[in-house]
């Protein structure tokens, strides 16, 4: 759910909600898996152990919890905390509608309201420099956590624990974050479509148009991030050592760039060396591929990893080459985490707007664009098609990308 979508939703019922206070609810709510996600993966594979020596020595639920468990979940909570920080720095769909002025939006408009284009820069080293403060703070934090996380023993088993009069409470806090981040912006938007005032004056060809525009193009960036990060992912997988890290922390650094700032460089690089590819689909592919590659590095990295390499050695004993070799044996086995990289930037891709504004060819609309052009007029009832396109679009690659970890799984176990 983009931002920028849960907040047309949360507009068109409640068209007076603006400013901070309105965009700190939709991004907060929207960001939460950013968090859940490993912060869930880390307690799966923790201990209780601690948390039961604090409750003999007379510990309560929340001191045993503070010395047992939150040390062990601390750097998936900083993880996901960063992943929020940057998706809020560099987000601008859902600031803009709710009219609130932050980094992004006024990037946006110095880009559009002259031809100069200095303040634009200047106001994206603002950014990315913030960005980069909260990566460094972050890796600072996950570091003092790990070195403190060595000294626990992993020893427990997993209990499950009635909640008794607190169940009503916990649920209750369970459910408000996917009322407010889909329920609410699917149900407004469903509501919206079925109007027959809408119906009437829907053009299918202009939403075909935009629908064939967003799968080429989120296509053809899925094929960029994954060319860029398939040198990286194989090099972290097969080799170790202090250049091999700082490669792939290189190639993780554009988590830290907000799409606003990749767009605007490429703009600025198109221009001044390449000015037969401003605005192309090339750029804007390129663009997809840069701010999609970190998501592709860490899939490929962990299916090239789970190949043997004694696999590989057979291979070579054969007397094939190293390329026919990779190409016969590692990626046949790594396929499913390739292509699950490849969804991954798709679906990622479909739903960018502030570089698809910068980038994308004269005339060329994608289903963001076409939602985002209505919305910013208020056009709620015209913007409603586009948007119920838009999810059931993006839902396509998510379905196909749960199937591929299931391969992936399966293919581990083949391994085995």
């Amino acid at each position: 759910m983009p931002s920028y979508l849960a907040a047309y939703g949360w507009l068109a019922w409640q068209p007076s909600m603006r400013g901070f206070w309105a965009a700190w609810l939709v991004l907060s709510f929207v960001s939460v898996p950013y968090v859940t996600l490993p912060v869930a993966a880390a307690l799966r594979i923790g201990s209780t152990g601690l948390d039961d020596v604090a409750r003999t020595l007379g510990r309560g639920p929340l001191g045993s919890f503070m010395l047992g468990t939150w040390p062990q979940i601390r750097p998936a909570v900083l993880a996901g905390a960063l992943l929020v920080c940057l998706y809020t720095l560099s987000d601008f769909g859902g600031v803009a509608l709710f009219r609130f002025p932050v980094l992004t939006t006024a990037i946006q408009q110095a880009y559009s309201a002259s031809f100069s284009r200095d303040e634009a820069a200047v106001l994206a080293v603002i950014l990315v420099s913030l960005a980069l403060l909260v990566v460094v703070g972050e890796q600072f934090a996950r570091g003092r956590a790990a070195r403190r996380i060595q000294a626990a023993p992993s020893v427990g088993r997993r209990r499950m624990t009635r909640l008794g009069p607190w169940t009503v409470p916990a649920v209750g806090l369970l459910v408000l974050v996917p009322a407010v981040a889909v329920v609410v912006p699917v149900a407004v938007l469903l509501g919206r479509v079925l109007t027959a005032e809408t119906l009437q004056a829907f053009e299918f060809a202009e939403l075909g148009t935009a629908l064939a525009n967003t799968v080429l193009l989120s296509a053809g960036g899925a094929v960029v991030a994954v060319l860029l990060a398939l040198p990286i992912g194989i090099l972290a997988a097969r080799h170790r050592g202090r250049l091999v890290r700082g490669i792939e922390s290189a190639g993780y650094l554009a988590l830290g760039l907000p799409g606003i700032v990749v767009g605007l460089s490429l703009v600025f690089f198109s221009l001044s060396v390449v000015p037969a590819l401003y605005q192309t689909a090339l750029v804007l592919a390129f663009g997809y591929g840069v701010l999609f590659m970190p998501k592709a590095i860490g899939s490929i990295r962990s299916a090239t990893g789970q190949v043997p390499v004694s696999l590989e050695d057979v291979s070579r004993t054969l007397g094939n080459s190293r390329a026919r070799t990779w190409w016969a044996v590692t990626a046949r086995l790594a396929r499913p985490g390739i292509f699950a990289a490849a969804l991954l930037a798709a679906v990622s891709a479909m739903k960018e707007l502030p570089a698809t504004l910068m980038l994308r060819p004269t005339g060329t609309d994608t289903l963001a664009t076409e939602l985002w052009q209505r919305t910013d007029i208020s056009a709620y009832g015209a913007a409603a098609p586009y948007a119920v396109a838009l999810l059931l679009v993006a839902a396509v690659p998510a379905f196909l990308l749960s199937d591929a970890r299931a391969g992936r799984e399966a293919t581990r176990e083949a391994i085995a």
